[in-house]
């Protein structure tokens, strides 16, 4: 379907649509601005099908309203999705459970880069000589892989595997592994610490401990024990002070998450079809809790937003 013919094709189908389902039974009042709303929306943004990026960003355009809104404006355009996939191999149904408004998640801290840095150096500053550098490139990994914190403290040396840049995170939350690649400055970063670590590590620590990150008595780090002096420094420093949760080391996680699909927003990439890749990458059991940040992260609104506008203004 050319650009340009879009609107009558998009109008025409919701029409049928629309009639199909009354001839089933349903009234479809409230549907037919909606969904020609929706119509108008991918005509704009220049698509042949419906896609489940459009359709979610297409959802939240409403700004002054609660959640449960977007969420039954999703659901219009997965039924109409729905509609079309029956006789368009493009159509691409949003799957259940975007936007779900009865989902009371956490609102994320996003870090910026200032941040993080502060983290960092404040993290280096401990009574104890061993958590001088462990915590550090702890919150550092976790900040520059977005991997979860069980993850982090339950890698062994023989996980990273420097040479090759990779690292394997063993049976993670659902019971999956997975190989991350990692850049240069991460690799630096661990190759650093393991050395230090070995002239600090106390000589009653077991030589053939196979941890990553050990504690100041030379045993595996415990994620309570990160989690306590995240809280400390996050308090020392005053970070996220006027935030209304106080920022977590899963914030860290978030934040890359958030950064990652805010670059692919500023470069002009397809958001749509790398997002999986961020999904594996994060150990998400489907792109489903990825889409999260969409409506989650104001910036990432905002770009969503900017990119539908460059896209009417180039049509």
């Amino acid at each position: 379907m050319a650009a340009g013919d879009a609107v009558t094709g998009f109008r025409g189908q919701v029409r049928d649509y629309l009639a199909l389902r009354r001839e089933m039974g349903f009234k479809m009042e409230k549907y037919g601005p909606l969904l020609d709303s929706l119509a108008d929306h991918l005509e704009d943004a220049g698509l042949a099908s419906v896609t489940t990026q459009a359709a979610v960003e297409w959802a939240i355009l409403p700004q002054a309203t609660q959640p449960h809104r977007w969420k039954a404006r999703l659901d219009a355009a997965r039924g109409f999705a729905r509609y079309l996939a029956a006789s368009d191999p493009l159509a691409e149904v949003p799957p259940t459970g975007l936007l779900d408004a009865r989902r009371n998640r956490h609102q994320p801290y996003i870090f910026t880069g200032q941040e993080i840095s502060t983290l960092l150096d404040a993290a280096g500053q401990h009574r104890w000589h061993l958590p001088t550098v462990t915590y550090p490139a702890l919150f550092g990994l976790i900040a520059s892989t977005g991997m979860r914190l069980s993850e982090a403290t339950g890698l062994d040396d023989a996980d990273t595997d420097l040479d090759e840049a990779m690292i394997t995170i063993r049976d993670s939350k659902f019971g999956k592994s997975r190989r991350i690649p990692v850049d240069e400055t991460v690799v630096a970063a661990l190759r650093d610490y393991r050395e230090r670590r070995r002239g600090l590590r106390p000589a009653r620590a077991a030589p053939a401990a196979p941890t990553l990150f050990i504690s100041a008595y030379g045993t595996r780090l415990l994620g309570k024990h990160a989690d306590t002096e995240f809280r400390r420094i996050i308090a020392l420093t005053g970070i996220g002070a006027s935030a209304v949760h106080p920022p977590r080391i899963h914030d860290l996680r978030h934040t890359f998450a958030v950064r990652t699909l805010a670059s692919w927003y500023r470069d002009g990439g397809d958001v749509a079809a790398r997002l999986p890749l961020l999904s594996a990458y994060l150990g998400h059991v489907s792109p489903v809790s990825t889409y999260w940040y969409l409506h989650a992260v104001p910036e990432l609104l905002t770009l969503a937003a900017q990119r539908l506008e460059n896209t009417q203004a180039a049509s």
